[in-house]
């Protein structure tokens, strides 16, 4: 059974985290460069995304994440490998 993550319920989750339009996070927007997200703001981001996801996300992870589409990347696999 094949686990979907909505991009856009995603787009709105880690948004409404950020305090940033929705429609500023497009897909690549890189979180640090474009949206000046701090360490704080990312781990909370994380925090939040483990909990809706219900998965484990370690450091070195949360360092890959910079853009909305490797968030979703990276949740896919995570969500697909608890299966």
């Amino acid at each position: 059974m094949e686990t979907i993550i909505d991009r856009e319920e995603l787009r709105t989750i880690v948004a409404d985290v950020l305090d940033v339009e929705v429609e500023e996070l497009t897909d690549h927007a890189h979180f640090v460069d474009d949206l000046e997200v701090d360490s704080l703001m990312a781990l909370e981001v994380m925090v939040v995304l483990e909990r809706r996801y219900s998965v484990k996300l370690g450091e070195s992870e949360l360092k890959e994440v910079t853009s909305l589409d490797k968030a979703h990347t990276l949740l896919l696999g995570k969500v697909g490998a608890a299966q």
